[in-house]
């Protein structure tokens, strides 16, 4: 359940209490600024500027304004005619006066929306940077990717709305000293009342700022749930299996059930900011009339002049108007600083960093060793892997079998490195991973996962990324294709290795589950220097036959390579040098094909149950 949100009355209870909770969380509009500063100086600049002129320019314009009241006043009582051109002229510097804040308006709008583009790129840039940096536990962890989509949701556009709120209150702030300085002309009381009016609704605003901040923290489950609804019911690569099994509705109406819980909420949030907007701006509102009755009455008393009565009432109401917005800006500030304390956080995130250095073993030769290696999943109860210890010589072939859950392809995440042993070691020539220089490691290691990415890039770029430094070799593409037997059929392509694959762009080619399979496989040979290969079910989608061409020419292939074969088929298992078999995190049986037969274990039953099956 969801914790009671405050009600709006207690928080005006204590309004010393909310404005300083409120200004104690502007801690990140420095941050924000220098963001924005470091994004485009020459804009910052400029629009900085354009705000000195438009927070100066309302009292100048009101003051003119008086000046052609009390001109024209004048000009009628005595018929001169410089009177009369006197007027004139305060109406022509009008007109200047308000053009030039028309401009400066505008010029603000067209650096905000550039500022808008580039801040919203630079951020997002920072996000992404980030996220290389995440070990693979991070994007596990369901809490901590809501922490990074909530840091994507909006801080690609909040910085520059605290920064554009930051120049508006210095842009408010001088207007309200102009103001303040005509109003003082006519008492102190003025200016006190125009201050008071307008603090009730800064502090509502800032109490419902906060609350909107925590539904949207809240939220973020939800908001992923839809998210995930919309691409299910959307990709090409879900639509067969949707439509098959007449999904789409049960998940159109989930997606509404989403929206219609998160819209109540905001519908209830909106519904009592409006209420309670308007309640206290009929305050603000009560406040002018009763100082527009007073200077109508000392005008009709002759102790002020029309001219100054036009005056007094335009910088009230547009005084009071200012500092309602200079409140609310305030507000804003508050919200958007909530926000990007979610960014902060996530930037921030404490990832350890690899220490190791080392390029070479002490032990060359050695191969790899597990040695009693446990580990456990973040937020899981039971280890997956249980005292774990084997070794891998150089050339040797390794296969690992076992039941899903096993334990088979969290052994080969800690031997890449994505996660470490929580206890035991893992060596490579004689040195634990954790010391070696993770991007030398990992250039030794050539990968086919069992969920592999189907790129949408071109088919050479689909092997290249299998070796980033050679993305654009020709040559290296066609050597690795050919030891992953995918090249027949791309030489058959209507570009060769400049076909686009996939659907999402135009003229995207399609392939067949087993084609994709030799792509992905190509692409762990790209590594000419990585003498391990690690191949999670690496022809769980091609057919007997061509499953048995590939490891007859896998192993021709592979003479010198320590190579780590995961498969649920015991017709390639079997061609290994050594098989391991796993249950419930453990090792249970390990030795050569037949010797595990002549064991009668395990490993024993389940072959003769799968060759049972093609008899």
């Amino acid at each position: 359940m969801r914790k009671k949100k405050p009600g709006v009355l207690r928080g005006l209870r204590f309004p010393v209490r909310q404005v300083r909770q409120s200004l104690s969380v502007f801690r990140y509009s420095g941050r924000a600024l220098e963001l924005v500063w470091t994004t485009s100086r020459t804009l910052t600049v400029v629009l900085a500027i354009l705000t000195l002129v438009a927070g100066l320019l309302p009292a100048a314009i009101a003051y003119i304004g008086k000046l052609i009241v009390d001109s024209v006043v004048l000009a009628a009582n005595t018929g001169d005619v410089s009177d009369r051109a006197l007027a004139f002229g305060y109406v022509g510097l009008e007109a200047i006066a308000v053009a030039l804040l028309a401009g400066s308006q505008r010029g603000q709008g067209i650096c905000q929306s550039l500022l808008r583009v580039l801040l919203g790129q630079r951020v997002n840039v920072l996000i992404l940077e980030k996220a290389l940096t995440l070990d693979l536990v991070h994007f596990e962890d369901s809490e901590f990717y809501d922490k990074m989509t909530q840091a994507r949701r909006e801080a690609s556009s909040r910085p520059l709305s605290l920064v554009t709120r930051t120049f508006g209150l210095v842009r408010d702030g001088l207007s309200l000293i102009t103001y303040a300085g005509l109003l003082l002309q006519f008492s102190l009381w003025a200016v006190l009342v125009l201050l008071i009016a307008a603090m009730p609704a800064f502090i509502a605003e800032t109490r419902f700022a906060g609350q909107a901040f925590r539904l949207f923290q809240w939220r973020s489950p939800e908001t992923r749930q839809q998210t995930y609804l919309e691409t299910l019911i959307a990709r090409e690569d879900y639509a067969k299996e949707v439509q098959l099994y007449q999904l789409g509705a049960m998940m159109l109406q989930r997606y509404r059930d989403v929206f219609n819980r998160l819209y109540g909420e905001d519908r209830d949030l909106t519904i009592r900011r409006g209420f309670w907007g308007y309640l206290l701006g009929l305050f603000s509102t009560a406040a002018f009339y009763l100082a527009y009755a007073w200077v109508v009455w000392e005008t009709i008393a002759g102790r002020i002049s029309l001219g100054d009565m036009t005056m007094y009432l335009i910088v009230f109401r547009q005084g009071q108007t200012t500092f309602s917005d200079t409140l609310t800006s305030v507000g804003g500030m508050y919200e958007d600083n909530l926000y990007l304390s979610n960014l902060y956080e996530f930037l921030e995130q404490d990832v350890p960093q690899s220490r190791g250095k080392a390029t070479q073993g002490i032990l060359p030769g050695d191969g790899i060793r597990f040695e009693n290696v446990f580990f456990t999943y973040p937020g899981a109860l039971q280890p997956i892997l249980k005292g774990i210890s084997l070794h891998l010589k150089p050339g040797e072939k390794l296969a690992i079998v076992g039941e899903n859950g096993s334990g088979k392809t969290t052994l080969i995440k800690l031997l890449t490195r994505l996660y470490t042993p929580d206890s035991g070691r893992i060596l490579l020539d004689g040195l634990d991973l954790d010391v070696w220089d993770i991007d030398v490691l990992r250039q030794r290691i050539g990968v086919i996962f069992q969920n592999f990415v189907r790129y949408q890039f071109t088919v050479g770029e689909n092997v290249g990324v299998g070796d980033v430094d050679r993305l654009e070799d020709a040559t290296r593409w066609r050597d690795a294709s050919e030891k992953g037997m995918a090249l027949p059929f791309i030489e058959k392509m209507p570009d060769g290795f400049n076909t686009q694959l996939g659907r999402w762009f135009k003229g995207g080619q399609e392939l067949s589950g087993g084609q994709w399979q030799k792509i992905a496989l190509s692409r762990a040979f790209m590594r000419s220097r990585a003498d391990i290969l690690v191949l999670d079910e690496p022809t769980a989608a091609m057919d007997a036959e061509a499953e048995m061409q590939i490891f007859d020419h896998f192993r021709t292939i592979t003479l010198q390579q320590m190579v780590v074969l995961i498969s649920h088929r015991f017709s390639t298992v079997r061609m290994a040098d050594k098989i391991v078999v796993m249950a419930e995190g453990e090792i249970i049986e390990q030795g050569t094909h037949q010797e595990l037969l002549q064991l009668g274990g395990r490993y024993a039953r389940l072959f003769s149950l799968q060759a049972a099956g093609y008899q």
